[in-house]
């Protein structure tokens, strides 16, 4: 058995598709599947349905998959231990990104690691379902980590590491009833159509959060993937929308207001698989961003 077929059949199985696979290991489609077979030989046992839609887990394949895991982390500390000795990080490390980061310079952040550590690859992945999608590849073990924003407790199989926090605020046009306000209670807000992210985003989630918990219904009439156009929205009159304070401090066109009896926090975390240990890339990342959070400019 070689560590070779286990990386080929633990990218299979994370991906459920050979091709996506291949993609993802930068090899030929071919490639995989005649690592796959041959893993399978060795053990004597299929390891994948390829009869479904999607490549799913036989029961042998799913007992084999944590134990091969387990395998390619043992090897991948191995390397690294080598690489530190030698003077210098290697590998690939794949982190999950938000479409807006706005409370992190994250080319500033990634410029810093790579100028650092040169000989790592890095790969960077939005969701389409934002932070929950994010969550769903980490736990499916296709990212080493992500930054994310999840109001709650964490899911299941994660690890947070809480970075920061911002308070979202209601912008309304400039000649909307509202403007004249300097707060409103989140009870008058029921019945007004809302600009607002994608459920899965994290300040969507926020924001569902706080008007169930105020038991008050709302309209979400247009759904915006970057946040940052969210002003812009308000500002023509399609909708009334919640959108971070720092995103507000230049914003001339529109009216601001604080919500009363909500709690509108949006928090800002870096996630991790809670069933893996980081590696020594993973680990270099982590430390910068606790670093960048501990001392801002």
């Amino acid at each position: 058995m070689e560590l070779r077929q286990l990386e080929y059949f633990i990218a299979v199985a994370e991906e459920q598709h050979f091709s996506r696979a291949a993609v993802r290991l930068h090899v030929v489609q071919s490639a995989v599947s005649a690592a796959i077979k041959s893993l399978e030989r060795e053990l004597g046992a299929q390891l994948l349905d390829r009869n479904a839609k999607r490549v799913l887990l036989t029961d042998a394949g799913a007992a084999l998959l944590p134990r091969a895991r387990i395998a390619l982390d043992a090897a991948r500390d191995a390397r690294d231990a080598v690489d530190e000795v030698r003077g210098g990080l290697r590998g690939t490390l794949r982190l999950g990104v938000l479409t807006s980061i706005r409370m992190l310079d994250l080319p500033a952040l990634l410029g810093e690691y790579h100028r650092r550590h040169p000989d790592v690859l890095l790969q960077t992945s939005a969701a389409p379902s934002g932070s929950a999608g994010l969550v769903e590849r980490l736990t499916e073990h296709r990212l080493d980590l992500a930054f994310v924003s999840l109001p709650g407790p964490p899911p299941a199989g994660i690890r947070l590491i809480d970075l920061a926090c911002a308070r979202l605020d209601l912008v309304v046009p400039a000649e909307h009833p509202l403007a004249g306000r300097a707060s409103v209670p989140i009870t008058e807000l029921a019945g007004m159509d809302f600009v607002d992210s994608p459920i899965g985003f994290g300040n969507r989630a926020v924001s569902d959060r706080a008007f169930a918990a105020a038991g008050v219904r709302r309209r979400v009439t247009i759904e915006i993937s970057d946040i940052g156009t969210g002003v812009g929205y308000a500002e023509h009159g399609l909708g009334i929308a919640l959108l971070p304070r720092f995103l507000l401090r230049d914003a001339t066109t529109v009216a601001t207001l604080e919500v009363t009896g909500a709690d509108l926090s949006w928090p800002l975390s870096l996630a991790i698989p809670a069933d893996r240990t980081p590696g020594a890339a993973t680990k270099a990342l982590i430390a910068l961003v606790r670093a960048v959070f501990r001392n801002p400019e």
